[in-house]
């Protein structure tokens, strides 16, 4: 189990420093650590952190998309195991899963950029799994995430050839959180610091959660909950394109305010 480390090291500290100028999304209390050495895709350098970030609202922000969830499911591609339901109606994204759904946002998305949501549990079904993915692409059809030809069903290993960012919230029945970098081998790499297990990093039924997604021009992503910062990364393999999509399975989760913005 990952347990928070109180001191930053050098290259998140450059992190630090980056995200200072561009959104003054950290701290100023980060303090330079002793140098740790970067290492290959399956160990680049990475962090699970929690520290205070601002959540996006800057109106000279440019909005790169959104969705209120008034108008359908125009602007989505839903892959679903059979028994679940998808709608999107009176400003609320209902996913009601079963066996296995990601919901996949159209428009395919390029860094930098902040991707922010709005994500509640429905406590009259399973707690478990507020997952996503972002910057995905298909190694078969990197251009096209959508081709005909793709395999993807809404089980769950049938996205494990692809290359994305990823994040599973309160999985395997709400024991584990977990950051993984696909590589597009079917490996589906974890390092020992981004698979928690805490409570105060597992789902509570009810609550609604502020979820906030950043990708850097040069490699660095986050992934941050209520305006902390659970997961930071910077790939020495950057995804610099791809596309985003909601992740869960025998769940109901609600989702409001979807947005993307330029950072």
């Amino acid at each position: 189990m990952v347990r928070m480390n109180s001191r930053l090291s050098t290259p998140a500290l450059a992190l630090c420093a980056l995200f200072g100028a561009a959104l003054a999304f950290v701290p100023a209390a980060c303090k330079p650590a002793p140098h740790a050495h970067d290492r290959s895709i399956h160990e680049g350098h990475d962090h699970a952190r929690t520290h205070a970030v601002r959540q996006p609202g800057d109106p000279a922000r440019p909005v790169i998309a959104s969705d209120d969830f008034y108008h359908g499911l125009g602007q989505w591609v839903v892959e679903q195991m059979s028994g679940g339901t998808v709608s999107a109606a009176d400003g609320i994204l209902t996913i009601a899963d079963e066996a296995g759904c990601t919901v996949w946002f159209r428009q395919k998305f390029a860094a930098p950029l902040i991707i922010s949501y709005d994500a509640t549990m429905n406590p009259e079904a399973r707690v478990s799994d507020l997952n996503c993915f972002w910057m995905a692409s298909d190694p078969a059809n990197p251009a096209d995430l959508f081709h005909p030809a793709h395999q993807r069903t809404g089980q769950f290993s049938t996205y494990d050839t692809l290359n994305t960012y990823y994040v599973g919230y309160g999985g395997n029945a709400n024991t584990t959180t977990r950051f993984r970098r696909y590589d597009g081998t079917g490996a589906r790499p974890l390092l020992p610091e981004h698979d928690l297990s805490d409570a105060a990093h597992l789902l509570k039924p009810a609550h609604t959660y502020a979820i906030t997604i950043t990708v850097t021009a040069d490699g660095a992503t986050t992934f941050a909950r209520d305006g902390e910062v659970i997961f930071s990364y910077r790939d020495p393999k950057p995804l610099a394109e791809g596309w985003f999509g909601f992740r869960t399975v025998k769940s109901r989760i609600e989702i409001k305010n979807f947005r993307v913005f330029s950072l």
